[in-house]
């Protein structure tokens, strides 16, 4: 994702979520620590965007991940698997980072399970705001690790 993309990520999140999305424990991670445009990704459907999924580098307890969302994708090319597309090359490209561990979401587990999403110990992750514990899934390059994961949501230490 281009730094050129975002004003069309924001206009499309608006549309997708209202402003109710400002209230959401994810945003307001989101509001401290900016996305990484490198791992962050564009749908695009006969060369116009259609879909977007920021992830952001995080780290809980000491282990460094990034959080996936929100991930966004225009009503007219849903359920043409852009979204699933979009979720599929960010998690790979995260996890090919070294220094990155899991890939940690607030979502449906019936839409997340199948790409590998798991979920982590409830009440563990400590989100900046009310989050349905239910909802935090994680993919990771070891799958203990999603039980393992305790402890608020930092910004990345630099190495």
């Amino acid at each position: 994702m281009r730094v050129d993309d975002l004003d069309w990520v924001e206009a499309q999140q608006a549309r997708a979520f209202g402003p109710g999305r400002f209230a959401r424990a994810a945003f307001r991670v989101r509001e401290r620590i900016a996305p990484d445009l490198a791992l962050s990704r564009i749908a695009e459907y006969h060369g116009e965007m259609v879909g977007s999924v920021l992830l952001t580098r995080i780290s809980i307890g000491g282990v460094n991940g990034v959080l996936l969302g929100p991930l966004a994708v225009e009503p007219s090319t849903q359920n043409l698997g852009a979204g699933r597309t979009l979720v599929r090359a960010a998690s790979q490209a995260a996890l090919g980072d070294t220094s990155c561990h899991f890939v940690l979401l607030v979502g449906d587990a019936p839409y997340y399970g199948p790409l590998g999403f798991v979920p982590t110990n409830p009440k563990a992750v400590v989100f900046p705001g009310p989050v349905d514990p239910a909802r935090i899934l994680a993919l990771c390059d070891d799958e203990a690790l999603a039980l393992a994961l305790k402890g608020p949501i930092l910004p990345q230490a630099l190495s």
